[in-house]
């Protein structure tokens, strides 16, 4: 990458009245002292040099924008019918006719997740530029879809079983490392007050091609049994698509800030993090809000299996279902994503637990298709507007240098929530009701939505 300034990286504390100061940085340029006279144009303090990183940014910003958008369309698409509350969950049932077994195989996804983020931090937080290790991570993750499908292909229904559990906590493994590394991305590429939009259009045009995808996959692939297993040529579609999506990273011009941190072992990362999180009071509030609300996915495996019990689990039903959560949760992506830039992503999140709350309590009550579907869209909308914001807010707490780690421990604590909720669930469902799994889910979402209205203010308001 070809870039107007050109300067050595020396290693050296930040001033005393920087918030890092305590902390060892790579900082670009070096001192006025070091430098020769050629490099007499080069940028001669800190904030000359966010300056010169702030114009490269909006400079290569329509081509970063496009990138990121048709990677998110072709991968949030593919990956959508891992994540959504139907197809995972059905095939599970499917195998093993467990409830306990769907919240396992779904907890072994978000606990591989939780394990890994923190790994992920320390892997890029060091480096200039992160997209070498994404693709790999990425290229690793998309592999385990492949895995999924094949063996259930290939393998009897026991061994398919234990082989969709492996495979789903390995793709959550690098899931969590993944998203670390290309949430950070993002907020190298992407200015705040772009970064609502982005990800609202983003989600709303792979939601529209996901919504088509779960429809022909639950209708024809499911329905007719398609290759000896329809749910194996859903995933077989999925691995493809994301597959595509991950190729169009290869646009990105990825800009080299002016400080990273020092490397660091994983084991003294762990040690930092109580600092971190005391550092900033509203920071480690929100963190509180985003772990009990992920806890509140303890019920999202058992959306489709109670459906059923009302209205019948056909594939042309979990199409149905399918559609609606992903069709909703498209359409109001962008009214997220407007929400968000306009006001701040505090109201988003406030906003979508509420509605999540709501349809939870619908679906409750819905006993034919059409007020199941309408509930499975409140669901939808509810869970796509607090993905957007629960990610998003966290970019705008805190130093630069420390947000790979910041995004890596918010995530895990959301992963092991959401590890611990559908294996928690799938023992209250078997020992108990699907009702009683979605008040516990409930009383979280609930506790996590005042947390924040009352106690969070909005992180924008600071640099206002």
């Amino acid at each position: 990458m070809n870039r107007r300034v050109h300067f050595q990286a020396k290693t050296h504390r930040l001033p005393p009245d920087n918030k890092s100061a305590s902390r060892p940085v790579h900082e670009f340029p070096p001192p006025a002292a070091a430098l020769s006279d050629a490099d007499s144009a080069a940028p001669r303090s800190r904030e000359e040099a966010e300056a010169a990183y702030e114009a490269q940014v909006w400079r290569d910003l329509p081509r970063n924008y496009a990138a990121h958008l048709v990677h998110g369309l072709l991968g949030q698409t593919g990956f959508r019918l891992v994540h959504a509350p139907t197809f995972v969950p059905a095939y599970i049932y499917l195998l093993s006719g467990s409830e306990i077994a769907v919240g396992l195989a779904l907890a072994a996804q978000y606990l591989g997740a939780a394990l890994s983020s923190v790994f992920g931090a320390t892997l890029i937080e060091h480096r200039k530029r992160v997209l070498p290790v994404g693709f790999v991570t990425g290229g690793l993750m998309r592999l385990q879809v492949l895995g999924l499908a094949l063996s259930g292909l290939f393998l009897s229904s026991d061994y398919a079983l234990a082989a969709a559990t492996l495979f789903l906590g390995l793709f959550g493994f690098f899931n969590g490392m993944q998203a670390v590394m290309f949430n950070y991305l993002l907020s190298k590429v992407i200015p705040v007050a772009r970064r609502g939009r982005l990800t609202g259009l983003r989600n709303f045009l792979a939601g529209i091609t996901a919504s088509a995808v779960a429809y022909f996959g639950g209708s024809y692939f499911v329905e007719t049994n398609a290759l000896g297993n329809g749910y194996s040529a859903t995933f077989l579609v999925a691995f493809a698509m994301t597959s595509a999506g991950l190729l169009m990273l290869l646009f990105v011009r990825e800009p080299e800030p002016p400080v990273v941190r020092s490397q660091s072992k994983f084991a003294s990362r762990l040690k930092e993090l109580p600092a971190m999180l005391k550092a900033d009071p509203a920071y480690t509030k929100f963190f509180l809000a985003r772990a009990l609300s992920a806890f509140g996915t303890i019920a999202v495996p058992f959306y489709v299996l109670y459906a059923g019990q009302h209205i019948g689990l056909s594939g042309y039903i979990v199409g149905i279902l399918s559609i609606a959560f992903l069709l909703t949760q498209t359409a109001t992506n962008l009214a997220w994503g407007a929400l968000a830039d306009r006001t701040g992503n505090r109201l988003v999140f406030i906003a979508s637990l509420a509605l999540w709350i709501a349809a939870t309590l619908l679906l409750i009550e819905a006993k034919d298709i059409w007020l199941v579907s309408i509930a499975f869209g409140g669901l939808g909308a509810g869970f796509g507007g607090w993905q957007i914001a629960s990610q998003n807010l966290v970019l705008e707490f805190g130093a630069r240098e420390d947000l790979p780690m910041r995004i890596a421990v918010s995530n895990s604590a959301t992963w092991a929530m959401m590890a611990a909720g559908p294996a928690f669930g799938g023992v209250l469902a078997s020992s108990g009701t699907f009702e009683s799994v979605f008040a516990v889910a409930m009383a979280c979402q609930t506790a996590a939505l005042l947390l924040v209205f009352f106690f969070v203010d909005e992180p924008r308001r600071r640099r206002g």
